[in-house]
């Protein structure tokens, strides 16, 4: 898709629609960005919704700068690690009322719209409203999801009144509404975010979370509060690419991307052996740091800006043989110097950009909804350990490391490419194959997503699971058996998956230097479209 004016791209065309019909209207990005995450809380609720979190990093075109938004919530004070040892648990549940962190979506709203919006709030929540109380038709990717959680929202009396029908998933094509989500949204424009947080749609929260033996209060969303927090970036290939720190995981892309520096990618057949196992054997390095190091940086000391040194990943890069795959990867030492988401970006006529990201962690999140309220909770609580050692451990009060990250690139001062890629940990993996493909091997914004790809799964985690095996490669439909037969050689353990979820979601505007014109590129392997004007 190419355009002169503004874009839109996320995975559900109704939501992209709604957010091209704001930019028309004279919308800021981050004004078409809520319209479409709101929009996406609707019609791709397994996903994200009014329950989780988001994070955000916005071209102001302005001043010429990047700001970053975390809008991710915090453990409640009732959550401590003593609950779980006195439950016999050594790890935080996946699902159920025990993985509920604060949910960060709404008051990300409002923040962003204090310091960006022109449009009135409850102008951009009106879309939704309408199809929440009018009904959508189910897309099929997101009908197949739907179908796959059925059993599980059948569990929960909110979820299964909410989202199924006579016990069942709607199928592809059936129009559903959702009449609570539109109240919990009336709710919002009437009293804005104090009806998350102090009123209405807090007090179903906290008393479900009572009756279920969820550890929410009302002091714990009373308290909540989003930050700015500014981007940090890594050259690679003559751009700077930006992530945001932790809590979050963007600077594994990161130091993904500097310790690929010292490789000359594009001299490689792209679909080689040779390549794959170099970025597999990258993504390792950077994982083991990541469950090491990373985690809410008021409770941990997380050395950002030497893990995405260059310095330090020559270091790394030192350790990679380009032989024989690593089975057990050490996390490294920075100090030594010193010694289941929705993705969405909008870029509006002036060329502000916003690079935005939302989800309840897995499909549906904890499971969980809270009766009347139209959507559900999310689990990002599970991802806390529970080791008091551990940087990421849990205490009340803490952010959890966080899963969702959105992407930015500049070239010399000036916005190209805003774009992420959906799917727990594929992300940062997902972020380095896109700039690959992008800048070592010359594909267009859509091509560079529709390309095969690679999955590494099984590295440590910074819940405190080890990678004792080395993990597994996982190859998409398209590489040729040769790249199988070649990456098991060098000792990979490798399979196959079929195109789809195991690969997470992709989009991205990249902003033409040459032409001025926005060339958007969107998800093959989801229902998305990207759509200008």
């Amino acid at each position: 898709m190419i355009a002169p004016h503004g874009m839109v791209a996320t995975s559900q065309p109704l939501a992209v629609q709604v957010g091209v019909d704001i930019l028309k209207k004279g919308g800021h990005a981050v004004d078409a960005a809520i319209a479409v995450n709101a929009m996406l809380g609707l019609v791709e609720p397994m996903s994200c919704g009014l329950g989780g979190d988001l994070f955000a990093i916005v071209w102001n075109a302005t001043d010429r700068s990047l700001a970053g938004f975390n809008g991710s919530g915090r453990a409640p004070e009732a959550m401590t690690r003593e609950l779980f040892a006195g439950q016999r648990l050594d790890r935080i549940p996946d699902r159920g009322p025990l993985s509920w962190t604060v949910p960060g979506c709404v008051d990300g709203w409002f923040a962003l719209h204090d310091r960006f919006g022109r449009l009135p709030l409850d102008e951009l929540l009106a879309p939704t409203i309408a199809y929440a109380e009018s009904g959508f038709p189910v897309s099929p990717v997101i009908g197949r999801m739907w179908a796959d959680a059925e059993e599980r929202l059948v569990a929960d009396p909110g979820a299964a009144a909410t989202f199924l029908a006579d016990g069942r998933a709607p199928r592809i094509g059936e129009v559903v509404r959702n009449p609570d989500l539109a109240a919990s949204l009336r709710a919002i424009c009437d009293d804005g975010r104090d009806a998350f947080y102090r009123g209405s749609v807090a007090e179903k929260i906290v008393a479900y979370a009572e009756s279920v033996g969820g550890l929410i209060a009302f002091e714990d969303l009373a308290q909540h509060t989003s930050t700015w927090d500014d981007p940090v970036s890594a050259r690679y290939r003559g751009v700077d690419v930006w992530e945001l720190p932790p809590n979050g995981q963007g600077i594994a892309a990161l130091q993904m991307l500097g310790t690929l520096e010292g490789f000359d990618l594009s001299g490689m057949d792209r679909e080689s052996p040779e390549l794959v196992h170099l970025m597999v054997e990258t993504k390792k390095l950077a994982y083991e740091d990541r469950a090491r190091y990373y985690a809410d940086p008021v409770f941990a000391d997380v050395p950002v800006h030497k893990l995405i040194d260059p310095a330090y990943a020559a270091r790394r890069r030192e350790r990679i043989s380009t032989s024989d795959a690593s089975i057990q990867t050490p996390a490294g030492d920075p100090h030594l110097d010193a010694g289941e988401t929705v993705y969405l970006t909008v870029v509006d006529e002036e060329r502000n950009a916003v690079s935005f990201i939302q989800s309840i962690f897995n499909d549906f999140g904890s499971g969980i909804v809270p009766p009347g309220t139209g959507f559900a909770m999310q689990n990002r609580g599970s991802l806390f350990a529970l080791d008091p050692k551990h940087s990421n451990t849990l205490e009340p009060g803490k952010r959890p490391f966080h899963t969702i990250i959105p992407a930015f690139v500049t070239r010399d001062g000036e916005p190209l490419f805003s774009f992420g890629v959906m799917g727990g940990d594929m992300q940062p993996q997902g972020h380095v194959q896109i700039l690959v493909n992008l800048l070592d091997f010359g594909m267009d914004v859509q091509a560079a997503g529709d390309a095969p790809r690679w999955r590494h799964v099984g590295s440590s985690s910074p819940t405190g699971r080890q990678m004792p095996d080395g993990g597994t490669v996982l190859l998409e439909d398209g590489f040729p058996q040769s790249t199988f037969d070649g990456l098991a050689s060098k000792g990979h353990r490798v399979e196959h998956r079929p195109s789809g979820q195991d690969f997470g979601g992709y989009q991205g505007i990249w902003i033409d230097p040459e032409t001025g014109m926005l060339r958007g590129g969107t998800e093959s392997r989801k229902d998305g479209c990207a759509l200008g004007y």
